[in-house]
């Protein structure tokens, strides 16, 4: 559990941000067995009697929250999970939610909050040695993308292997490169007290199930939505497929030769399923699967110019893919809603959102060195579909940028729209 000093600290942040919303008014590692003592270790819990009113009153409260009134289209009835959260994207407003704010494990979406976190840092160009004690400490049953000790990747490689491989052995190397894993979820936690995501406790960077663990559906929302404001993770997060280096062997004259292979997008709503097919708008952004987690979702999807975020935490039906399906069910419903419904909460700002957005200059694509190529923030084209140079595909529904789209409001105007607009969807991924 986190520290008093830090307990202390976040209860200090969510008393401001709900006396903020009340002056305005006058949110796949296949894991080991549940961790004891963990708040969600039993599958049958419920959740508390009062939770985090952060985003708004309502949002604390257990059960399913929206004001149903003429012209709402009903709540799919066939949502088995045990909390989710439809929200718009741009404006931050919370459609609809159930048991938002509920703590519970967040398996492999919680990569989300380690890219975010560290997304920034490394050039995607720069190349690193796997040495052996890269890969410690990976937990048994892992997902991993097939990374191989004293074999040298790029930073790009290294990301695609965590975004569409949710590879646990890419976010160790990562994390090495980042002075090892109890610095890397020192820095996870801290960026996570800055977006108020307050449900939110790290103590694996990579999401694999470990005692007091957790994050909620509202929180993982947050998260999604700083992550996509970098172009980078918007990339990766739409990547469908991509080459990704291979083993080195020898070849037929002996020399050396390392064969790159295919990597695909488990994000079932982006890449499609036999049961599945590909959701129209979909461009992102992570899914993840454990013990104690069971199925986490968070997507991004746009349709007829509305931006929505879902995420969906551990369905309850015994169904195959039943966190997409469902998910499915709260996009399309979001999509019919939007403009109707009135919110129930909304999506918080990251505490330094005004006085980054007062500062002159201020970089906003959060890119590594700048833009990673030299564009972003200066008038970039938006992401285009085509392959890359490393043979990937898919890249056609990532969210493009545009010259001062990104710049967030500044001071009381941020307090008084509460909008935090992401770019244009660029490309539409239809229905196969």
């Amino acid at each position: 559990m986190p520290a008093p000093k830090k307990t202390v600290r976040r209860s200090l942040l969510v008393t401001s941000a709900v006396l903020s919303s009340l002056a305005l008014a006058a949110p796949a590692a296949v894991a080991a067995p549940s961790p004891s003592g963990s708040p969600s270790a039993s599958p049958s819990a419920t959740p508390p009697a009062s939770m985090s009113t952060v985003g708004g009153a309502r949002l604390g409260q257990p059960g399913t929250q929206v004001n149903l009134a003429s012209g709402v289209p009903v709540l799919p009835k066939d949502v088995s999970a045990r909390s989710w959260i439809v929200a718009d994207a741009e404006s931050g407003d919370v459609l609809a939610a159930h048991n938002a704010h509920w703590r519970l494990a967040p398996a492999s979406t919680l990569k989300m909050l380690f890219a975010d976190t560290l997304l920034p840092k490394f050039p995607r160009t720069a190349e690193h040695k796997v040495a052996p004690s890269d890969l410690a400490g990976i937990g048994p049953g892992s997902s991993m993308v097939g990374i191989k000790e004293d074999e040298t990747y790029t930073v790009r490689d290294l990301w695609l292997g965590v975004f569409l491989q949710s590879g646990n052995d890419a976010v160790r190397v990562l994390s090495a490169m980042n002075k090892g894993v109890e610095s890397t979820v020192k820095e996870m936690n801290e960026h996570a007290e800055e977006l108020q995501a307050l449900d939110t406790h790290v103590v694996s960077p990579d999401g694999y199930d470990a005692e007091g663990q957790v994050s909620s559906a509202y929180d993982l929302t947050l998260i999604a939505r700083s992550g996509l404001q970098k172009k980078d993770f918007r990339e990766y997060a739409s990547t469908v497929t991509a080459k990704f280096p291979g083993e080195t062997k020898k070849g037929k004259k002996g020399k050396p030769v390392r064969k790159p292979f295919e990597i695909r997008n488990t994000n079932r709503l982006l890449s499609g399923d036999s049961d599945v097919p590909v959701y129209q708008g979909i461009a992102g952004v992570k899914n993840g699967n454990t013990t104690n987690a069971g199925a986490t979702f968070t997507g991004v999807a746009e349709r007829n110019g509305k931006v929505l975020l879902v995420t969906v935490m551990n369905p309850e039906k015994d169904e195959h893919n039943a966190v997409y399906k469902e998910t499915a069910r709260l996009f399309d419903w979001g999509f019919k809603a939007a403009g109707k419904v009135q919110p129930v909460g909304e999506l918080v700002p990251p505490t330094s959102a005004a006085q980054a957005g007062a500062q002159p200059g201020a970089n906003p694509s959060g890119e590594a060195g700048g833009s990673g190529n030299g564009t972003a923030g200066t008038g970039a084209k938006p992401v285009a579909s085509a392959p890359t140079a490393n043979g990937s595909s898919g890249i056609g529904i990532a969210l493009g940028i545009t010259g001062g789209v990104l710049v967030l409001l500044a001071g009381g105007a941020f307090l008084v729209n509460r909008r935090w607009p992401l770019p244009d969807l660029v490309r539409r991924r239809t229905r196969p």
